[in-house]
């Protein structure tokens, strides 16, 4: 009987799958077509990528194709329709379906909710959403991450590749704590031009990384920690409040660190109405 290859022995062609997933949503993603990108047998390629990445393609293609619609609904003013259709649902009523249930609001809704417009009228009437801070002094994290650029919204590409190279690595702890470290202000570079690393805590100090791993260490200290729940596309609101409200009024410097993220679950995991972050700013 044949030994079963490790994970590892897929890894490269898995790296291609996962990147021209993230890179080709507005395509039909067939079965057929990534298997050529892999190079696998389109008959046991399927259920490789599940082993790898915890979730199947369809799972894969569903969830980014509504974090961007969702993205879409807040930060532009295309009609839900041409969102819809840009995202493989031809009507309104299918995509509506498959948003609310998902996302617990109906798109119109979920656009009236977190749209920058709704934002840009609330902070002019003065009447912001509140949001809990606490101080917490952490301690400093050895990481393993990989390196992403462009919008932070699409960060997700690099926690995929992360994951998927964990997994064919055998470094997954299940108890490690994911982390996103943020190094530019969104508000003052291109989105082409944001740097930012998708993590997880190292299981251990003397893991030997790997590119397109690398190591890294998240800088320990006082942070000021927001607990935001919900969909990721709505955490803009949440930073807004902070920069412009909270910080002003905490007397607290900002520490010359990069604002982290960490979360307590996934969206493999988890609804995007019930996601967790806790956005961290360093300060002295």
């Amino acid at each position: 009987m044949n030994q079963i290859c490790p994970w590892a022995h897929y890894e490269a062609r898995l790296r291609r799958v996962t990147a021209y997933i993230h890179d080709h949503l507005d395509e039909a993603l067939d079965m057929d077509r990534l298997a050529d990108i892999a190079c696998m047998s389109p008959y046991h390629w399927h259920r490789i990528y599940r082993g790898v990445q915890g979730e199947t393609l369809a799972q894969t293609v569903r969830r980014l194709r509504l974090q961007r619609a969702a993205n879409a609904l807040v930060s532009s003013a295309e009609p839900v329709i041409a969102i819809a259709s840009r995202n493989g649902y031809p009507s309104l009523p299918s995509f509506s379906r498959v948003f609310k249930a998902s996302y617990g609001l109906s798109p119109a809704e979920y656009r009236k909710r977190g749209g920058h417009v709704a934002l840009k009228t609330a902070i002019r009437q003065g009447d912001m959403r509140m949001y809990a801070v606490e101080f917490r002094t952490l301690e400093p994290v050895d990481a393993i991450g990989v390196d992403h650029s462009g919008p932070y919204m699409t960060i997700g590409k690099a926690f995929d590749t992360l994951w998927g190279l964990l997994r064919s690595r055998n470094l997954v702890q299940p108890a490690a704590k994911l982390y996103g470290v943020y190094y530019d202000d969104p508000e003052g570079k291109a989105p082409e031009e944001l740097r930012s690393v998708a993590c997880v805590a190292k299981s251990r100090a003397d893991l030997v990384v790997e590119p397109p791993l690398k190591s890294l260490r998240i800088a320990g200290g006082r942070y000021a920690v927001l607990t935001h729940r919900g969909p990721y596309s709505e955490l803009h609101l949440a930073y807004t409040w902070l920069y412009s409200q909270w910080l002003p009024s905490a007397n607290v410097e900002v520490r010359h660190e990069p604002a982290i993220e960490i979360y307590p679950n996934t969206p493999q995991d988890t609804a995007p109405q019930d996601l967790i972050t806790e956005i961290c700013i360093p300060v002295a």
